[in-house]
């Protein structure tokens, strides 16, 4: 057995973030997208990762951005990965990976299959989230995970999607992936983190029992 790993995304404040990684988070994630409601400049959050433990890794949310400007903010910042929730292309996820490791996200539609997953072989991770015709991520939105359970040579996986406390068990036990990422389902409202619900997933998480498998 293996212990999941946990990312809290949608970080915009200090406190939010020492609460996560006093918990025990292992990512904390922060949206550079200015259409989300979770949004933090770049300065703001270079001071909030200048903080953070150690341990605790930095990822940059970022939505159909030119490729100079990822890296130009991830430098600012001190981000130890890119997550990529828009439109990018293989290609652009094998540039930027030179530079830091990235995770692409798909959204899993009713289209969803195993060559989605196969486009991205050059991304760290894949992070399935809900599909949403509208939202690029914290949608809230659950998919039928059991349709990721099949998949043959998988990459690792971070599971998204409408993640609580109260489901992440099963969430975990049917997907087994390598990192589960939680926004909404830790907030109290957009960008603010209600601080009973980060705890009540940590203990579901360390409670929960994932098979250990190659990713």
């Amino acid at each position: 057995m293996r212990k999941v790993k946990v990312k809290i995304c949608g970080i915009t404040n200090w406190p939010d973030a020492r609460r996560a990684c006093d918990a025990g988070a292992d990512f904390l994630g922060f949206n550079f997208y200015p259409r989300s409601p979770r949004y933090i400049a770049p300065g703001k959050a270079r001071g909030i990762v200048r903080r953070l433990p150690e341990r605790v890794a930095a990822v940059g949310v970022f939505v159909n951005e030119n490729e100079a400007s990822v890296l130009q903010t991830a430098r600012e910042v001190g981000l130890g990965y890119i997550q990529l929730h828009g439109d990018e292309s293989p290609a652009a996820v094998a540039r930027l990976g030179r530079s830091l490791p990235v995770v692409k996200a798909v959204r899993v539609g009713k289209s969803f299959g195993g060559a989605q997953l196969r486009r991205f072989k050059n991304a760290s991770a894949i992070l399935l989230d809900g599909f949403d015709g509208k939202l690029r991520g914290g949608t809230g939105k659950t998919f039928n995970w059991s349709r990721v359970r099949g998949a043959k040579n998988r990459p690792r996986i971070f599971l998204a999607g409408g993640i609580t406390p109260e489901n992440v068990r099963d969430a975990i036990s049917i997907v087994r992936p390598y990192a589960i990422d939680v926004c909404s389902g830790t907030e109290k409202s957009p960008g603010k983190k209600d601080a009973a619900k980060i705890k009540a997933l940590m203990r579901a998480v360390n409670g929960a029992h994932c098979p250990t498998e190659k990713s």
